[in-house]
């Protein structure tokens, strides 16, 4: 998260307004603006901005709130998480900063909740689409989705991997509000390479260019590679978009 005074109109209509905590006595009004993608980013996964606002509602010095922000989709599966840290705020006070964050996918809605000891574990659904990935947690390897396991509070990264499909990394954050379950999941990109597979075990990744009743020909990075029929044991075929003449 970065702290400094954006540079949005005050006129601009907010994306998303809510009061923290939800239950009980509000300390915190949080105005969110539309989320704006920055350059890069892969398929569906972008790094976003938003300016934020929060104002002291207590009526009392908020001396230290540490909160998590969940970001969620249109279907309300989480996509991406972040921190607001927030100090010395005034009663009545409304202070001004920018959140950046990592999602994959397209933001609809936010909620917050209070950032929770990092020593307590609950249990969480990993899934993907499609289904059927491999996966790892922090470097284990931990199955395919979807799978449910068990997650310490706190930042982990997730790496997904399926024939025919790109490999994909999510960041993300558990937090005290999963702590009656939850769910992640993750959409891989479609590769952009046909998958060969030999009988002796190996696997290319290229592009068919052509099969007959001896031979196929593949392209694998800009050469041309032969092989006898017999020595090919499954061909995956990337889905492509027809060429216009």
């Amino acid at each position: 998260m970065f702290l400094g005074l954006p540079s949005y109109a005050s006129k601009e209509v907010p994306f998303q307004t809510l009061t923290y905590p939800e239950a009980g006595t509000p300390a915190l009004r949080l105005t969110f603006l539309k989320f704006k993608t920055l350059m890069g980013g892969v398929g569906k996964e972008h790094t976003y901005i938003t300016d934020t606002t929060a104002e002291n509602l207590s009526g009392k010095v908020l001396s230290s709130v540490n909160l998590v922000l969940y970001v969620f989709d249109k279907s309300h599966a989480r996509i991406g998480d972040g921190n607001i840290n927030l100090t010395n705020v005034g009663p009545g006070e409304t202070v001004k900063f920018e959140i950046t964050l990592y999602a994959s996918g397209v933001p609809a809605s936010v909620s917050v909740v209070g950032a929770a000891p990092r020593n307590s574990s609950v249990s969480v659904t990993i899934n993907s689409v499609p289904q059927g990935a491999m996966f790892k947690l922090d470097g284990k390897e931990m199955g395919t989705t979807p799978k449910l396991v068990e997650v310490n509070l706190g930042k982990h990264m997730l790496e997904f991997s399926k024939e025919g499909y790109n490999t994909g990394q999510f960041p993300f954050e558990m937090g005290p509000r999963d702590a009656n379950g939850g769910s992640v999941s993750y959409e891989l990109g479609t590769s952009a390479h046909d998958t060969i597979e030999l009988r002796d075990g190996s696997v290319l990744s290229g592009d068919l260019l052509s099969m007959d009743a001896t031979q196929v020909q593949v392209r694998i990075g800009g050469n041309i590679q032969t092989y006898e029929r017999n020595q090919i044991k499954r061909v995956l075929l990337t889905q492509r978009d027809p060429v216009t003449p």
